[in-house]
């Protein structure tokens, strides 16, 4: 079969993506209202800020900015995730990064499957942020062994999706009617089950666990818990969402509000409590699915990284002891100040090495070289705006804002309880393949935007302190 029969990747991750959205508005009415309350912010927000608005489309930010969303789901076992690694491969996204929530209160570990491409994050960015329960962490043997006996028993992928995914791996791709078929088989999956596969009984022993325990292993399926989408003021729609009927969470997770933001801000409205069947006939009730929003800013390199951790614990740690009633003003309070240390000006970002940037050459740096008379070395280039840039957007995820997520919406009851090391090794071995460093992808596009530049205006890469 040619190659020409298939769609691809980029163009079936658009579909399902939109699928999903529309099968999520369906279950969770809220969630399309907040899909509306987003659009008209970002609306207005551009309309405020030509500047960003530019900078956006320079970025090749701004058309993407309503497809922008991404999903998390819930998984219980080692075959569980495997196979969805398939699943997503279909979809063109890859294992990115690992997170770990076990120290943050949370009895599981992370991967983020998304694209690895600039290119295909344009053309649809959606990612999918995708945990797996850790069994070792439930303290009760008996009950551990009973999560681990109703897990193997299930399947969360239909035969018509896993035939797919075995056709797409042997012919190296999918036709338009095998795309099709994956999106609507695929769905399932992620598709909200009312009836528990446990028993009340066994629901409430899980949920005296922890309530994340209970909401992975008592259902037929992981269900999408939320779904995403990118807002330009957080903090407007933090402020705006009590006005529109939805529950918010108290703070905002990540950093403080900032000129240039970086890495990732998160908030949601809390998790809806709906109606369940148990296996023993009688009705109860689960909270799990919540509407997240979430603000983007500039990729931070590793010593950034290490800056942001550094601020962020010195935040935690000030907080330590303060009353739930007066700990989110504690919180944002003291956040602020700490943050004071880390520089909100683009140039000292990149010039501190603080931050990843994309670079392009101007049309004033294409009439230089016609003219013969380019400067003569990166900064000269910047100085002289013969080459411009501006920060790559950050497009992974933040374990303690995900830590923080989650126990907004599942109670923070256990939030102390978990202090065992990270086992990246066993959840790779899960997986079935290794994590992809998010660091050296960002590292990888800043060093071809600056490749580029140099092809483009004829440089010697050491000459023009390119390299």
């Amino acid at each position: 079969m040619q190659n020409d029969a298939f769609v691809s990747p980029e163009q079936i991750r658009a579909r399902f993506s939109q699928a999903l959205s529309a099968m999520y508005q369906a279950e969770v009415p809220l969630y399309g209202e907040l899909l509306a309350l987003v659009a008209t912010l970002n609306r207005q927000t551009l309309a405020a800020n030509p500047q960003l608005a530019e900078q956006l489309r320079q970025a090749g930010e701004l058309d993407r900015l309503n497809e922008e969303r991404h999903g998390a789901i819930r998984l219980g076992s080692a075959a569980e995730l495997a196979t969805m690694a398939r699943l997503f491969a279909v979809l063109g996204m890859q294992p990115v990064g690992y997170y770990d929530l076990a120290d943050a209160g949370v009895p599981v570990h992370a991967t983020a499957f998304r694209p690895l491409n600039e290119d295909a994050l344009r053309l649809s960015p959606f990612r999918v942020f995708t945990s797996l329960l850790r069994l070792e962490l439930i303290g009760d043997p008996a009950l551990r062994q009973q999560a681990e006996q109703i897990l193997a028993g299930r399947q969360i992928f239909t035969p018509g999706a896993l035939a797919l995914i075995e056709r797409f791996e042997r012919q190296g791709g999918l036709t338009e009617q095998e795309a099709q078929a994956f999106i609507e088989q695929a769905l399932e999956t992620f598709r909200w089950h009312s009836q528990a596969g446990v028993s009340a009984a066994v629901y409430q022993q899980l949920q005296g666990q922890h309530r994340l325990i209970a909401d992975v292993v008592a259902f037929k399926g992981p269900h999408i818990n939320h779904l995403t989408p990118r807002i330009l003021d957080i903090d407007a729609a933090q402020a705006a969402m009590p006005r529109h009927g939805m529950a918010a969470k108290e703070w905002v997770e990540g950093p403080p509000p900032r000129r240039h933001p970086i890495l990732l801000r998160q908030t949601s409205f809390k998790a809806l409590d709906e109606a369940v069947q148990f296996s023993c006939a009688s009705p109860g009730q689960h909270s799990a699915r919540f509407g997240e929003i979430e603000q983007r800013g500039a990729a931070l390199t590793a010593k950034g990284r290490a800056l942001y951790d550094q601020l962020l614990q010195a935040t935690r740690e000030r907080c330590t002891g303060v009353a739930k009633h007066d700990y989110a003003q504690c919180y944002a309070e003291t956040l602020a100040q700490c943050f004071a240390d880390f520089p909100d000006d683009l140039e000292m970002l990149r010039r501190q090495g603080l931050a990843f940037f994309r670079y392009r050459v101007t049309e004033a740096g294409r009439a230089a070289q016609a003219a013969g008379s380019l400067a003569g070395d990166l900064e000269a280039l910047l100085k002289t705006g013969q080459l411009a840039c501006e920060p790559l957007v950050y497009e992974d995820f933040l374990p303690v804002s995900a830590a923080g997520i989650f126990q907004s919406n599942l109670g923070d009851a256990n939030r102390e309880r978990y202090r065992q090391d990270a086992n990246r090794t066993e959840f790779e071995q899960a997986l079935g393949r290794p994590v992809q460093d998010e660091l050296a992808l960002y590292a990888d596009y800043q060093s071809r935007s600056l490749q580029a530049c140099a092809r483009e205006l004829g440089m010697d890469f050491a000459e023009a302190g390119l390299a």
